[in-house]
């Protein structure tokens, strides 16, 4: 067996909108656009996204679950559990148990379909004392020092919720306390597993976390969700823990504040409903997300049951039955839900239980403080903005991908770069915006020996301009446009060739 040598090739396609879906997309959401080009004849092993307008998974290219989300600087950013750990350690025929989960995954977007995909956070290297890390949950809050400082709790395997801080949403994070936050040690906390923490400050600045989950009391209620004050320091306990009356409650708890109310949702659990007593509300089903209210979240008896509101992507043909696990978030005005599926299973030749995020809008009722019925989607969410391709872009923002990209740490904190692997390897941006000015140049910043193609349109014409690039160093490599171009909105396509090519950022110049 041998391996040939490649050269990169890399191809860039925009298929435009007309006047008046260029038009639409300017005044609503940007409408997704569908290639007209064989894209499997053409690119190494097609995502889904790839091929579709579809904007879920976020990611096509790894597995990734539990999501959680905090907002800065007008993005929304993204955590969430490192399937894709478990995944490589145990292969296509393994199952996801998720012992070989230590690092959690980080991206971020500020148009809701291009996800920049800003690496791992290394539980296993900041804090060693702990087992793993799953289910993280974030917020944010300016500090007396000026700063931004952002606290992720997550799941210390099973045994209890840590806490790791920053100034940065993408890091360096560090371990403030060198154990758990919650866990069996603490009075009050009366469950097996103090996992699955959720967080959130109120309208006082205030910090809670939620947390629960193992054996059941009674199928009914199960008494083994928590919630606890946070002290100013939001490293700390400034209350006794309190229980949530949370029927058949599961996993998964998180928490929200909206319109001076605590809502705190979770995940049920897959026994029969035998017991309900509300004949005004409908039993959630197995495995669902359901929420409750409060106005004094310490006293257990001023929860109240609500509704459930996202039920198991299984029950609605997204991907076949999975635990749930789900967070709700305001970006730019909008409501959403964050969740996982198993929607790259198929992709990724496995059945072993691993899993995607995804995204859906949601209509929430802020004065009534009532979240209706949501439904997981293939489609996910509109694009909120038309993509920028005249300021720098990264090469690891995605909208879809092809060849199973990798990518790998270089530089500062959050910075990414696409690595070769495989052949005709792609990455996908959708949306951008050539309307108001035609490129007159385009360049990338690369390392390695290849070949750069910029096609637009299609495929099958010269291309719009190519690269020649061949060195050990990191280069920026610009070349004048010689083709045609058209104005308009559109999706851009990289393709690339060669193991060890790497491909940091790019953008055009008018």
């Amino acid at each position: 067996m041998f391996r040939k040598k490649v050269l990169l090739s890399t191809v860039i396609v925009i298929a435009f909108l007309g006047g008046r879906e260029f038009a639409e997309a300017q005044t609503n959401a940007v409408k997704p656009i569908e290639v007209k080009e064989n894209l499997e004849e053409k690119f190494a092993n097609v995502s889904p996204k790839l091929t579709s307008s579809d904007a879920n998974p976020l990611l096509d290219f790894m597995f990734t679950a539990d999501p959680t989300a905090v907002e800065y600087n007008g993005r929304i950013y993204v955590y969430a559990t490192n399937d894709h750990q478990q995944y490589e350690k145990v292969g296509k025929e393994g199952k996801n148990s998720y012992e070989h989960i230590h690092t959690l995954v980080m991206m971020s977007t500020d148009d809701m379909v291009n996800w920049t995909y800003h690496g791992l956070i290394n539980t296993a290297k900041l804090a060693p004392w702990s087992q793993n890390s799953w289910a993280p949950s974030i917020t944010s809050r300016l500090e007396a020092d000026g700063k931004t400082h952002f606290y992720l709790y997550y799941s210390n395997s099973g045994v209890g919720s840590a806490v790791l801080t920053s100034t940065s949403p993408v890091g360096p994070w560090s371990d403030p306390l060198g154990k758990n936050i919650v866990d069996r040690s603490v009075p009050g906390v009366d469950c097996d597993a103090p996992f699955d923490p959720g967080v959130v400050i109120d309208g006082q600045g205030t910090g809670w976390l939620a947390f629960g989950g193992g054996t059941p009391k009674t199928d009914y209620m199960p008494g083994i969700s928590h919630i606890v004050k946070l002290g100013t320091d939001m490293i700390s306990l400034a209350s006794n823990v309190a229980k949530i009356p949370a029927p058949y409650f599961f996993e998964a708890s998180d928490l929200n504040f909206i319109n001076g109310t605590w809502v705190y949702t979770y995940n049920t659990n897959w026994k029969d409903r035998t017991e309900w007593p509300y004949s005004n509300i409908d039993k959630p089903t197995k495995c669902n997300m359901s929420y409750m209210t409060s106005k004094t979240p310490l006293n257990p008896d001023s929860w109240k049951y609500r509704d459930n509101y996202f039920k198991n992507t299984g029950d609605v043909n997204v991907g076949p039955l999975t635990n749930n696990h789900t967070h709700l978030f305001k970006f730019k005005e909008k409501y959403y839900i964050a969740y996982h599926a198993m929607y790259l299973q198929d992709y990724f030749g496995t059945k072993g239980g691993f899993r995607n995020v995804g995204i859906e809008e949601m209509q929430v009722d802020e004065e009534n403080v009532n979240i209706p019925m949501g439904k997981a989607t293939f489609k996910g969410p509109s694009q909120l903005n038309p993509l920028n391709p005249f300021v720098l872009q990264q090469a690891e923002t995605t909208a879809g991908t092809s060849g199973q990209v990798q990518f790998e740490a270089v530089g500062n904190v959050g910075n990414m770069v696409a690595k070769g692997k495989a052949d005709k390897q792609c990455l996908m941006i959708r949306g951008a915006d050539f309307s108001k000015q035609i490129p007159a140049k385009f360049e990338a910043r690369v390392k390695g020996k290849g070949k750069i193609d910029v096609y637009v349109n299609n495929l099958k014409d010269t291309p719009l301009v190519s690269l020649i690039c061949d060195g050990k160093e990191w280069t920026t490599f610009s070349k004048e446009i010689g083709q045609k171009m058209d104005k308009g909105v559109g999706n851009i396509y990289f393709v690339f060739n060669g193991e060890g090519f790497l491909f940091d950022e790019w953008k055009f110049i008018y």
